[in-house]
């Protein structure tokens, strides 16, 4: 694993806990009971309870409603946008706890059938890009189902706590006192997970995550933005590869294709450490990198058909810069 899946890996996995935590530190959630959001430890509300009391004239009213409701809206909403223009799927790759479960999932999928998913025509080969081999072993049938139901109760439990106290709720399962409509909620919740995570996982983050989309498509009006690049001119050098990139992303993107085909890559660089990999002991080095800017062109003109000559600078290692 490189320094940077490392780091990838270490934002995942903060991100997950504080997930986890954010409604016990009431950091962001909604209260059914009190009917508003907490945010950083404070009530969060649009503070119309004083104008229909009238404590505040309607001018105040709608100045709160601008500063504690339109302006976090689509201040966030600016924010993701602007984000995704330039850098894509960011959020997706390396800090969406949905997407690290679906990374870890596949991994152990892998182990348990040869597969990625149970949708894959076609076996992975055993050959990784490291030069380990992977031997799928039925044995790991035991350790995948359990941690399906583990991270489908936990993600249910989580959302729960989003709504409800999280003292109580917790409090309520330690006890074994979970109401009626809890129980209902954990219940149906845990089974959808299940699904969700056992059959449609990478399928959900394709084509119905709407934050998913909605990066996607900012990031495709942008020709110049970060994209995993291919360095075309080499590509003779892919014919001793056993379409690693190809095999490894988590996504079933083709990573050395034109960016509409790439529309819903996550900048996981995944593939990109693969043929780094694969490429080791090529001097010129790794046919896939991050590229942007005049050197992203190429890789989003060819959607219309153009063919940009790609710098020379681009895709040289970085000791001959």
């Amino acid at each position: 694993m490189t320094n940077i899946q490392r780091y990838r890996l270490l934002t995942q996995a903060g991100f997950f806990v504080l997930f986890i935590l954010a409604p016990v530190f009431d950091l962001f959630r909604l209260d059914l009971n009190l009917k508003h959001f907490f945010f950083l430890g404070m009530h969060w509300t649009l503070g119309l309870d004083d104008f229909v009391t009238g404590k505040i004239d309607s001018t105040q009213a709608a100045l709160n409603l601008l500063l504690r409701g339109a302006l976090p809206i689509f201040g966030t909403i600016a924010l993701g946008v602007g984000v995704s223009w330039k850098y894509g799927r960011l959020y997706c790759g390396w800090l969406c706890p949905h997407f690290s479960v679906v990374e870890t999932i596949n991994q152990l999928m892998h182990r348990t059938i040869g597969k990625q998913s149970l949708w894959d025509q076609h076996d992975l080969p055993e050959k990784n890009a490291d030069g380990i081999r992977t031997h799928p072993n039925k044995f790991y049938w035991l350790v995948l189902l359990p941690l399906v139901s583990a991270f489908s109760f936990v993600w249910a439990l989580a959302l729960l706590t989003y709504l409800l106290p999280p003292v109580e709720i917790y409090g309520n399962l330690w006890h074994g006192a979970l109401t009626r409509n809890q129980s209902v909620f954990l219940s149906v919740g845990t089974i959808a997970f299940f699904v969700e995570f056992m059959f449609a996982r990478h399928l959900f983050c394709r084509y119905a995550c709407a934050v998913g989309l909605f990066q996607s498509l900012a990031w495709m009006a942008n020709r110049k933005a970060m994209v995993v690049g291919f360095n075309r001119h080499r590509a003779a050098d892919c014919v001793d590869c056993n379409a690693a990139c190809n095999n490894i992303c988590p996504m079933r993107l083709h990573p050395r294709s034109i960016k509409r085909q790439m529309f819903t890559c996550t900048q996981c660089g995944q593939c990109i450490d693969a043929c780094s990999k694969v490429q080791s002991g090529n001097p010129q080095g790794t046919l896939l990198k991050w590229v942007e800017n005049d050197c992203a062109l190429d890789k989003s003109a060819r959607d219309f058909g153009q063919h940009i000559d790609i710098p020379t600078h681009c895709y040289q290692p970085e000791n001959k810069r």
